[in-house]
């Protein structure tokens, strides 16, 4: 929750309290130079023992409860008929009102099942907006992603609150031009990852259901961030403010055929699964459950991951954990503004994104801006971050770049995790950079997959700044922390 202080200034304010800590580490910025040479300019191969604050994600990474540790111990490990699978079936029909429920390891098993099952070649998926692994698994299918946002979503500044929201008018228009049989399924994804986190509205949401109804098209909502969109619609979105999380939350399931989760962000546990009131689609998905993913009740999660779900998707109705991440989001972001730091606005429900095309301008978007600007914020802070850009757009089938809409690093900032005092920190060091961000250059591969690059690519500096961010950085702060 907020709490106005006596000054008339507004903090989060944590309703929960530390129990256990985990010692944390910031290395010297030599360190970290040689760390983030040895990973190849890529933050997700940086050891985790060189980081200081790790905001690469959100996913997996959030303090669970002591009442989810401790239902870890009553975990049912039978291969089939698990007692703790039918405790997480209890609760996604209580919370989300569906009946038929199936396990999955993580948000990208269950994307790669619905590809599977529903994605054929030269059909398309439309979606708000897309995300890397949904995107890929559309692809590897055979099918293309057609992204419907509206103009304000690839905005960055902006006052819109709903950021998230597909243009229907678009949406009508794609379907008539490429015919109802040429489409997959429409996604809508809440909230929208890489545009920052972004919600979209109860209203835009219904519209889009009608739509699809009415041209007979199955709907699919990815709810991995479901508790963060529910609590904007809550808090932004007119007619609201008196319903509680689970009640929104089931206004808006109610919506779509189908919905799929990564329990690794709102339930705070590792694990995913798919659920539906559709007995037909359930059973057209059931059966590749046991081919990639292992028995329906456990689908390749372990059965203590199964019971955190069960419990975390309790809690995350909760206002008080609904808001927590959002609320310290917003307080960072707006740290980060205050000092004139280019950030998405309004701060959205995963974390705090910088606009790179802002921060460092002169960088070309081919020697792509948000991966250099990730590299520098990890040598001035310690803390490593994740490019959200054309790094993380995969090459076209004849081998040509894109440049991405948006070119963002998302500071993810995992829920019940850190403290005032570090995201202090991080803002003070980030307008330290800000001012010196003529010294970030650009990157260029030296080790390029062919597929999700962003993840295990490794890159080089264009000149060496590195060496001249690293002396600039130590003339200023002398203990170079």
């Amino acid at each position: 929750m907020e709490v106005k202080l006596s000054d008339g200034s507004v903090i989060p304010m944590e309703m929960h309290k530390i129990k256990i800590v985990q010692q944390t580490n910031l290395a010297s910025i030599e360190k970290r130079k040689e760390a983030i040479r040895s990973a190849g300019f890529n933050t997700f191969l940086l050891h985790s023992r060189d980081v200081f604050l790790d905001m690469l994600t959100d996913s997996g990474t959030n303090a669970m409860s002591d009442n989810q540790q401790s239902s870890m111990l009553i975990a049912d490990d039978a291969y089939a008929g698990s007692e703790s699978f039918f405790r997480l079936e209890k609760s996604v029909q209580e919370i989300f009102g569906l009946r038929y429920v199936i396990p999955a390891h993580q948000g990208r098993a269950c994307e790669h099942l619905l590809s599977h099952v529903y994605v054929r070649p030269g059909t398309s998926v439309i979606t708000n907006y897309h995300f890397t692994t949904t995107k890929a698994h559309i692809n590897l299918s055979g099918g293309d992603v057609l992204e419907l946002i509206t103009d304000a979503g690839r905005e960055t500044a902006s006052s819109e609150q709903f950021k998230g929201n597909m243009d229907l008018d678009l949406l009508r228009e794609t379907i008539q031009s490429h015919g109802k049989d040429k489409i997959a399924f429409i996604r809508m994804e809440a909230t929208t990852n890489l545009i920052g986190g972004q919600p979209f509205s109860m209203e835009n949401l219904k519209a889009v259901s009608e739509i699809a109804k009415a041209f007979g098209i199955m709907t699919i909502m990815d709810c991995s961030l479901i508790s963060e969109n529910a609590y904007f619609i809550k808090t932004r979105e007119a007619g609201f403010a008196d319903k509680s999380i689970q009640a929104i939350i089931q206004e808006m399931i109610v919506q779509v055929d189908l919905i799929y989760m990564s329990g690794r962000k709102s339930t705070m546990a590792r694990g995913g699964l798919i659920a539906t009131n559709n007995e037909k689609v359930y059973r057209e998905i059931l059966p590749h459950v046991p081919v990639f993913e292992g028995f329906i009740t456990y689908g390749g999660m372990s059965t203590k991951e199964i019971e955190a779900i069960a419990v975390g998707m309790r809690e995350m109705v909760d206002p008080d954990i609904a808001g927590s991440g959002a609320e310290f989001i917003k307080y960072f972001v707006n740290r980060l503004a205050d000092f004139g730091v280019p950030v998405v606005t309004p701060p959205g429900g995963l974390g705090c994104h910088i606009d790179a095309k802002k921060f460092v301008p002169h960088i070309p978007w081919y020697e792509y801006p948000a991966a250099a600007l990730a590299s520098a914020v990890y040598l001035v802070t310690g803390s490593r971050g994740m490019e959200r850009g054309s790094l993380s757009m995969d090459r076209t089938p004849d081998g040509q770049e894109e440049p991405s809409d948006m070119e963002l690093l998302r500071l993810a900032v995992p829920r019940r995790t850190f403290t005032m005092s570090q995201l202090e920190f991080m803002a003070d060091r980030i307008a330290w950079l800000y001012r010196n961000r003529n010294l970030i250059h650009g990157l260029r591969w030296v080790d390029e997959p062919p597929v999700l690059r962003f993840f295990i690519g490794r890159l080089e500096s264009t000149d060496g700044w590195e060496d001249s961010l690293e002396a600039a950085f130590k003339a200023d702060f002398v203990d170079s922390r």
